[in-house]
């Protein structure tokens, strides 16, 4: 995605009758521009030299770009030796003294918030690197010291921003042809800021303790503007804290819907700031997707590493009222935060495995890492150091040329965002199972894994153990964990509903075929009632306890005498909505016919089916068939379905 805070400090420069140029270097690499292997500072600092010798040269950076950074600058300082290099943006949290005093490459760094800093350092600048002092937010060399001039004062009002410099970048629909995706996401800077203070996290830190979004009827223009964009499709508001303002998340969704702006969007909020009447009012605005920082769903831990949730806050109920407004939640986890044990980790993996049962939601499990400028860096920082296999994510696919690796491995307390805490190697390779492929289980398989819960009386980190012992993918282990067990049925059924249900999701809607009707959903012919199934396993869920073993509930599922048909189906999404995958129970009638249409394989056997489903009054019959996506007429024939691609991990809905 184009970085917004480069297009703000892009309109800030030229909003003051300079001459600027922007380049985003992670746009150069994804579309092959820059090379990936160890070359790639080298060719970075060549592109950008091509474009010129300019007066200044800022660069932009996040813990994970910083090393890469460095290196370019040194790369630039042999070529441009006049001319000052600035370091900038979240990345220097915390290490800017640290950076001056032992990468002389660079002349200055500039702390927090860069419109103005931007605008009066380059003014201060045509007067030599001295004049940089009298800048504040600036951290320089003088006089053979480090010195910091003193903080910049933060902007009262986000109205006062600059206009994005969307025309100094490659167009939006350049970064979409080379992400390959479809949803045309593109961030806007929605606000800036955290009030609180999370030992994981510098955000709260770096903006002092202060939350200011944008205004809401800026906000609404900015998402509004998307619309004349070419491969701009859906806004992603950056602000973490979306609804600690109540009032201006409620007079936001006001407006989009007055102006009936119809862009879809989505946001990174706390559970605790949303309730059931403002999630309805995002969902009825355009937001289909939330961000929602659980960390742990066990309230020690939470409290002992500052998040400053309420402990009444009833999550899954927060995961509901989601579903409820149409909205998916991204539930982001931290695993093996300090204060955590087995139970707690269980804690969160039950919390997961019930939340997935509920809704359709993505969950997004990390490793803690103790970043720069965070509270875990100061405590844990010196004694944390990189493990090799076990990538922390927000260092992933950074960090990786050989020179790039050195200056990681040298200044650990510069780069400690590639480190973990100091736990044993066994711990941190059990924690990356648990985010990773486990993660992905409980996303693929959640009604299969409350079933094998429910069946063996274990919890939820015990299953994960030993799938992870086992080393066979979750549905051979299953099948064999309950081999002779009464719920093999149940399991086998549940599993081959939540294997279609992905291979429709990947799919997406059928097209629409020319003078053939066409079955646009996979069937399930089974015994177990699909909806009552996972109504079970909801319930069974809410009464866990979050210790070592889960005891099942004494009424079982029951495989009925009756074998019922269902279907899968991908409908197309409406304007706005994230694509999603359906699941419908079929009456006798219309099991027949979607049988009959799946095992059709002639011409002839086709246009016997064509007909019969033309002929008066069958279309009128068919009609709830035709609105699910489950038959779809002819091209042309009235109601037909484009195609389309859904995602993975997009909501389902049981019958």
């Amino acid at each position: 995605m184009p970085p917004p805070g480069l297009l703000r400090l892009g309109g800030a420069l030229r909003d003051a009758n300079h001459d600027v140029a922007l380049e985003d270097l992670a746009f150069r690499l994804g579309s092959g521009e820059l090379p990936s292997g160890d070359g790639l500072p080298a060719a970075a600092a060549a592109l950008l030299a091509s474009r010129g010798r300019p007066d200044v040269v800022g660069l932009s950076v996040m813990g994970a770009t910083l090393p890469v950074a460095l290196l370019i600058a040194e790369q630039l300082k042999e070529a441009w030796p006049k001319v000052p290099i600035v370091l900038g943006g979240p990345g220097v949290h915390g290490v800017d003294v640290g950076l001056l005093e032992r990468f002389p490459a660079i002349d200055l760094v500039a702390r927090g918030e860069g419109e103005v800093t931007v605008v009066e350092l380059c003014e201060a600048l045509t007067s030599g690197l001295e004049a940089a002092g009298e800048v504040d937010g600036i951290t320089h060399r003088t006089a053979g010291e480090v010195r910091r001039t003193p903080d910049r004062a933060m902007l009262r009002d986000l109205a006062a921003l600059p206009a994005y410099a969307w025309d100094l970048l490659p167009p939006i629909a350049r970064y979409k042809e080379i992400t390959g995706s479809a949803d045309g996401l593109v961030p806007i800077d929605s606000g800036r800021g955290c009030a609180y203070d999370c030992s994981f996290c510098s955000i709260g830190r770096t903006w002092r303790r202060r939350s200011r979004p944008l205004p809401a009827a800026r906000l609404v223009d900015e998402i509004a503007s998307l619309r004349g964009i070419p491969g701009a499709r859906r806004a992603y508001l950056c602000h973490d804290l979306f609804g600690a303002d109540r009032g201006h998340a409620m007079a936001l969704c006001a407006g989009l819907q007055e102006r009936a702006i119809q862009v879809p969007w989505e946001v990174r909020a706390r559970a605790d700031h949303l309730d059931a009447e403002l999630l309805l009012s995002m969902g009825k605005a355009g937001c289909d997707r939330v961000l929602l920082g659980i960390e742990s769903a066990s309230a020690a831990v939470r409290a002992a590493n500052q998040k400053g949730m309420r402990d009444d806050v009833d999550l899954l109920q927060v995961v509901d009222d989601c579903a409820a407004a149409g909205v998916t939640p991204i539930l982001s986890l931290i695993l093996g935060l300090p204060g955590e044990g087995d139970g707690e980790l269980n804690e969160s993996l039950e919390f997961c495995a019930s939340a997935a049962l509920r809704a359709g939601v993505n969950l997004s499990l990390h490793l803690v890492n103790p970043q720069p400028g965070c509270a875990l860096g100061e405590e844990f920082g010196a004694a944390s150091s990189p493990v090799p296999g076990v990538p922390p994510d927000m260092a992933l696919g950074a960090g990786e040329t050989a020179a790039e690796r050195a200056l990681i491995h040298g200044h650990p307390d510069i780069f400690s965002t590639w480190s973990l805490l100091p736990y044993p190697e066994e711990k941190l390779a059990e924690l990356m199972f648990l985010s990773g492929e486990f993660g992905e289980t409980l996303m693929r398989y959640p009604r299969a894994v409350g079933a094998l819960a429910a069946a063996t009386g274990l919890s939820i980190l015990t299953l994960a153990r030993e799938l992870r012992a086992d080393g066979r993918t979750f549905e051979t282990f299953a099948r064999q964990r309950v081999a002779r067990s009464d719920g093999r049925p149940i399991l086998d059924a549940l599993l081959r509903w939540e294997n279609a249900l992905v291979r429709i999701a990947a799919r997406g809607p059928r097209p629409a075929r020319d003078h053939r009707w066409t079955l646009g959903a996979e069937l399930i012919s089974t015994s177990l009632d699909l909806g009552a199934a996972v109504e079970t396993l909801i319930s069974r869920r809410r009464g866990a306890p979050p210790g070592p073993a889960v005891e099942p509930e004494a009424s079982p599922l029951l495989l009925s005498q009756e074998e019922m048909t269902f279907a899968v189906v991908a409908p197309t999404p409406s304007p706005g909505r994230l694509a999603g995958v359906r699941t419908v129970r079929l009456s006798k009638g219309s099991a027949k016919l979607a049988q009959a249409m799946e095992r059709a394989r002639t011409d002839e056997e086709h246009a016997r089916i064509t007909a019969a489903l033309e002929a008066p009054g069958v279309r009128g019959a068919a009609a709830g068939l035709i609105e699910s996506g489950v038959l779809i007429p002819p091209r042309g024939a009235g109601t037909s379905t484009p195609s389309s691609h859904a995602r993975q991990n997009s909501p389902t809905t049981a019958p």
